[in-house]
């Protein structure tokens, strides 16, 4: 600035210099988006160990199933193949935290006393067709022998170096001469090029199976396949994958393979062909749900990991237990529960966990429980439960089927959908209330019948918001429903 500036001017901008500085500061003095939260103590030590992926140490009221899996497991060890196991129980029973816990158990003294014996798990809800799982199960074995194969080639080039300075060095071992080490060296080689991943998809399912059985069969290992979630596979694909797994021993001359299942329905094995049934379930073993005591026991066993000290109020443990063990002995609930907790109180900046947060937690587990469900909805289910919440909205309760039909009925116009019969949509409003999204009751009008009286079971905002949030309902634009005048009102 020059001196024959106005004074006016070098005041304005000497005034505008201040308010600079001062805004600078008061930037400084607040901090960043997420130092507030960061400023309030943690509550959690270690929140992984809530989660359902995670495989404890010690399973408290497990050890009776988890000394039947280990004794029937323990002829891995003494290179023997272990008989196939199914393992039935409700969820969050602890059935496959038990299994991946004898499972680790397995590999670690396999390792100790240097057996080759290996588990491979497979989360069949995912991995839920015959052609995923043998595919799954090829590649991992091919990169373990890989692995093996690379190893091998090392050994026996340092053995060429070794035999070109000491002519006894290959003296006790299987070769004759350094032209023999070459030779198995090229081997290794010639199998390395050979091992091809299995893709994806695009290979008939009969030469992903042949990849997948030479490749258990490359070197000696007793191989252990772990299929979670068994019944999914089976209900999706049927039984050929079980059927070729539990046959496949008397084709191996290496390795032997033993099949461990899991499944949440009792009855599932009703539905196999009779010769999978008695070569796979060998052993069962049933996981009974827990009562309240046993979860409060688990839910204090997994807090003391978890949670900072003196973090948990009195009341905080045994109220999840009592939650989870409304809904069967649930432990993989309990835990959410008490995780889900811990988080609102962190949102909170509270130093403790108390009841009120447990029971909020409870709210909002249900509440998103539901909103997955209605996303995951048909659209034509989708359809019947929106005109059951405008019913709603318009204050009318104890809705009859018929009300609700001629509500869809519009709702399908509006959408362009295949409008579909009065008896079919029945059926869909009870496949809503199996899945507790409504309430429908069958009820009697005397002389005129019984009708279904249904109501939302449901928060109806929310509901909304979900149905909206479906790119086919989100057009549909305000339909006022038509209610008949009924003589009880």
């Amino acid at each position: 600035m020059t001196d024959d500036e106005p004074d006016g001017r070098r005041t304005a901008n000497r005034d505008f210099d201040v308010e600079l500085d001062d805004v600078l500061d008061d930037e400084e003095d607040e901090g960043g988006l997420f130092d507030d939260l960061l400023s309030g103590e943690p509550i959690f030590e270690n929140k992984e160990v809530l989660r359902p992926s995670y495989t404890p140490h010690e399973l408290p009221h497990r050890n009776e199933q988890i000394n039947n899996m280990a004794t029937i497991l323990v002829a891995a060890l003494r290179g023997e193949t272990p008989s196939n196991i199914l393992i039935y129980g409700k969820t969050g029973t602890g059935k496959t935290a038990s299994a991946k816990y004898v499972s680790q158990e397995l590999e670690n003294t396999s390792r100790k006393y240097d057996v080759p014996c290996e588990v491979e798990y497979i989360n069949c809800e995912v991995t839920d067709t015959q052609y995923r799982v043998l595919a799954q199960l090829a590649n991992t074995f091919i990169e373990q022998n890989r692995e093996y194969a690379r190893g091998r080639v090392r050994e026996l080039e340092d053995l060429l170096s070794e035999a070109d300075d000491d002519a006894n060095a290959l003296t006790d071992t299987e070769f004759a001469d350094t032209r023999d080490v070459e030779r198995r060296i090229e081997e290794f080689e010639r199998d390395l090029e050979d091992m091809e991943e299995v893709p994806m998809t695009g290979w008939p399912t009969d030469r992903v199976y042949s990849v997948f059985f030479d490749a258990v069969d490359y070197v000696e290992r007793v191989a252990v396949i772990m299929l979670d979630e068994i019944d999914k596979l089976v209900e999706k694909s049927g039984d050929d994958t079980l059927y070729n797994l539990s046959r496949m021993n008397s084709e191996l001359d290496n390795s032997r393979v033993s099949i461990i299942g899991i499944s949440n329905d009792l009855k599932f094995t009703d539905f196999l062909d009779p010769r999978v049934k008695s070569s796979l379930g060998e052993e069962e073993i049933v996981f009974p749900p827990y009562d309240a005591n046993q979860l409060r026991d688990i839910l204090q066993h997994r807090s003391t990991d978890a949670f900072k000290a003196d973090a948990l109020s009195e009341d905080v443990i045994p109220l999840c237990a009592a939650f989870a063990a409304q809904e069967h002995g649930d432990a993989r609930r309990a835990l959410d529960l008490l995780r889900t907790a811990g988080e609102l109180a962190e949102r909170d900046q509270a130093d403790v966990v108390t009841e009120e947060h447990v029971r909020r937690a409870q709210d909002k587990i249900e509440l998103d429980r539901v909103v997955e469900v209605v996303r995951t909805l048909p659209t034509q289910s989708k359809l019947v439960l929106f005109a059951i919440m405008m019913l709603e909205k318009h204050g009318v309760h104890n809705i009859n089927t018929g009300e609700v039909y001629n509500i869809y009925k519009t709702l399908c116009d509006e959408i362009d959908a295949d409008v579909l019969t009065q008896r079919r949509v029945t059926d869909l409003i009870s496949e809503l209330d199996m899945l507790g999204i409504v309430n429908a009751v069958v009820v009697s009008k005397g002389r005129y019948g019984r009708t279904k009286e249904i109501n939302l079971s449901v928060p109806i905002d929310e509901t909304e918001a979900v149905l909206q949030a479906d790119s086919r309902l989100g057009d549909i634009e305000n339909v006022t429903p038509f209610v008949q005048a009924r003589f009880d009102n």
